[in-house]
């Protein structure tokens, strides 16, 4: 929620004519740099001097797919050309598919005139917070390679991690978008991020990972799942390697209440951490609707 209103704060600010702020020289540009900020889409035009001018509209479909369902997981960069007017530097396919989506604001990065050196110390400040998931470090690492030029050795020592870390990190921008939307939301851990970097197939990945939420499989399982797939012994067909883990009688009872208040199947799951989900099946669309009208209505 933080971040929410964090972005909201700074688009207030940018919507501010008295206190326009379009280098890094004015006062309040520090608030700007290096943070995100939710922009009026149609506030932004593209780059006239853009190098890529075709895009897959199969591809864009299925990103504005995936934006429907994830919102825009990357934020794209844009340059302040006047007052309350960008221009895109970088994100144009997630740019094009966010307006295919239907979105009216997308999160940004903002650049200024002047604020290379401080987008610099913005942006390495951000990567040293301790709140911040891993797709918001990778993030972080992958601007600072793209608009600071930095290679992986400079951010090593400017920001005290070793280069190994820092390549574990931007490989995670490789995974599907729903696996990195479930890193954001804290249902993977960059361990599970990790070994399913390895897995090349997008839909074992996927595979994968539901297996993971259902069974609530710790990271040691999924590598033991990864190996079986990079050795051909994955049967994508079961259903996980979970431990069995008795639930607790309070769990149990709230599963049984649960259960005769929807009408419907409940399956809780727990693992050894304490940590579980609830699986409700439903056999058809009408069920569906029926169960989520019962759930609405709880308060």
């Amino acid at each position: 929620m933080s971040k929410k209103v964090l972005g909201r704060g700074l688009s207030a600010l940018l919507n501010d004519a008295s206190n326009d702020i379009n280098s890094a020289r004015d006062e309040g540009a520090g608030k700007i740099v290096g943070h995100t900020a939710d922009l009026d889409i149609n506030t932004i035009t593209t780059n006239p001097f853009q190098p890529r001018t075709q895009f897959s509209e199969e591809h864009l479909e299925e990103l504005a797919t995936s934006i429907r369902q994830f919102g825009v997981i990357q934020p794209i960069t844009v340059r302040k050309v006047g007052f309350n007017s960008f221009q895109l530097i970088s994100g144009e396919r997630r740019f094009r598919a966010s307006k295919r989506a239907g979105l009216t604001h997308i999160p940004a990065y903002i650049r200024l005139a002047d604020d290379q050196q401080m987008l610099e110390m913005a942006l390495i400040e951000n990567i040293q917070r301790r709140d911040l998931d891993p797709i918001e470090v990778a993030s972080s690492f992958k601007q600072l390679i793209d608009e600071c030029h930095l290679t992986q050795e400079e951010m090593s020592a400017r920001v005290g991690k070793k280069r190994s870390t820092i390549t574990n990190y931007l490989r995670l921008l490789r995974l599907e978008p729903v696996l990195q939307a479930g890193m954001r939301d804290g249902i993977l851990s960059m361990g599970h991020g990790r070994a399913l970097i390895n897995v090349e197939d997008p839909k074992v990945q996927l595979r994968i990972y539901q297996m993971i939420v259902s069974g609530n499989l710790s990271v040691r399982q999924t590598e033991k799942l990864v190996k079986d797939y990079q050795e051909g012994n994955f049967d994508s067909k079961r259903t996980s390697t979970t431990v069995k883990v008795t639930l607790p009688p309070e769990i149990a009872g709230g599963a049984e209440i649960l259960k005769k208040c929807i009408g419907a199947k409940v399956d809780v799951r727990i693992n050894e951490k304490g940590r579980g989900s609830i699986v409700i099946p439903f056999k058809s669309k009408e069920e569906f609707e029926r169960i989520k009208n019962i759930l609405s209505k709880q308060e």
